[in-house]
């Protein structure tokens, strides 16, 4: 039984910001991918569709592994996961600085360091629902603002440290950083506020449906049976598709316009920078107006982005753009608060896990898909098109979703 007492600290917070810590670190370098894409490319000749498919392996790895993850996650907390994660992520950057052949890009960053990564994403946002009911959209959203804080950090860093030292001393740095801090912020998480005497959102009262918080919802078995859970995985497709081949493509796209190699990079910074906010405005924004409501407004902004990437062929245009996508790809923060909503607590975890293999096999396909497009047209308006056909897609399934029943309107 939970006591009726004040606490000082409500240590969701301090949940949150580890979490938001975790996500700058993991996420930042995983969206910094397309940095190295040029000079490894002029070192080994290799094709794009061929150094892409390091990428894609990775988000498949990522998305499938997730859904183990995430039932590890349920049963056991993130503090282990996140530490074999911090270990894996930066170890997979380490060996990357030594790679001398296409299957060792395959093996160190497609496996090791999908490895790593699935153990870095998913646990942090499966715990904050835990930890949040009120506030979850918020609460998720400042801590995928992490991924923003990221993405201006991490792209400029690889960037500098590839134009001063070399792409070999950038993995070798980003690598060390990483296996360090993601490691030291996993000892600070918490599976559940029941496991420390609080409640959630820092209640200081027990309510009856808190006292059933976790065990809430549909099973596994009941959810897949839904039509709500394969619309979810269908819209996480598409948005995957879209989302991740630009940022693997955008600054070699870039580069292949005639901006410099030490200004593309702050394309994807500028983008990181607006997706702070827009994480931040989306995820409160879900929690006044709902999720489908607000994914509908992301997506439209993410349709706009790629429109526009048809005719931006200047600095100018492009930054336009991402902060438009900056924006729009935000709309990833509805993700797991959609499926608490859709599914209960119950097996958030492993749902939140399944949900999210959509996203990375749509990330496994476009970034492979859109580059052989260029190795065989040497131009990337096909490629570009066909993005803005998967989020038009995309935006049509939002309307197919519908409430889900037996789940708790409280939750």
């Amino acid at each position: 039984m939970i006591e009726d007492r004040k606490h000082k600290l409500f240590y969701g917070y301090v949940i949150v910001s580890v979490a938001f810590a975790v996500m700058m670190i993991a996420a930042g370098g995983f969206y910094s991918f397309g940095v190295f894409l040029e000079p490894v490319l002029a070192e080994f000749g290799w094709t794009r569709a061929m150094i892409s498919a390091a990428f894609s392996l990775n988000i498949l790895l990522v998305g499938f592994m997730g859904i183990g993850t995430g039932r590890l996650n349920d049963r056991f907390g993130p503090r282990l996961l996140l530490t074999a994660g911090g270990f894996f992520w930066g170890l997979g950057y380490l060996l990357m600085s030594q790679v001398t052949a296409v299957w060792q890009l395959y093996l160190f960053y497609g496996l090791i360091m999908g490895i790593g990564f699935s153990g870095s994403f998913l646990p942090p946002l499966s715990t904050i629902t835990r930890w949040f009911t009120k506030k979850r959209g918020m609460m998720t959203g400042i801590v995928l603002a992490g991924i923003g804080t990221g993405t201006i950090i991490m792209p400029l860093l690889a960037g500098w440290l590839v134009s001063n030292y070399g792409w070999r001393v950038s993995f070798t740095t980003i690598g060390v950083i990483s296996l360090v801090l993601i490691i030291l912020a996993a000892q600070f998480f918490r599976r559940d506020p029941q496991g420390i005497g609080q409640l959630p959102d820092g209640e200081t009262a027990v309510k009856p449906e808190s006292s059933n918080l976790i065990a809430s919802g549909l099973s596994l078995q009941e959810a897949i049976r839904t039509r709500q859970l394969w619309v979810l995985w269908a819209i996480s497709l598409c948005l995957g598709f879209s989302i991740y081949t630009v940022i693997v493509h955008i600054v070699i796209h870039a580069i292949g316009l005639g901006i410099p190699a030490a200004t593309a990079p702050s394309i994807l910074a500028v983008a990181g920078g607006v997706n702070i906010a827009g994480r931040l405005a989306l995820g409160s924004t879900a929690d006044r107006i709902g999720s489908r409501a607000t994914l509908v407004i992301g997506i439209m902004g993410l349709l706009t982005a790629l429109v526009w990437l048809q005719f931006a062929k200047e600095l100018w245009m492009l930054y336009l753009f991402a902060v438009i996508f900056g924006f729009a790809y935000s709309v990833f923060v509805l993700e797991s608060p959609m499926v608490a909503e859709s599914f209960g607590l119950r097996s958030h975890g492993v749902l939140f896990g399944m949900v999210d293999t959509g996203q990375t096999v749509g990330g496994f396909i476009g970034p492979v898909l859109v580059g052989f497009i260029f190795d065989t047209t040497g131009s990337y308006q096909v490629g570009f098109l066909i993005l803005a056909v998967a989020s038009l897609m995309s935006l049509i399934l939002t309307f197919f979703l519908k409430p889900t029943k037996s789940v708790p309107l409280d939750l």
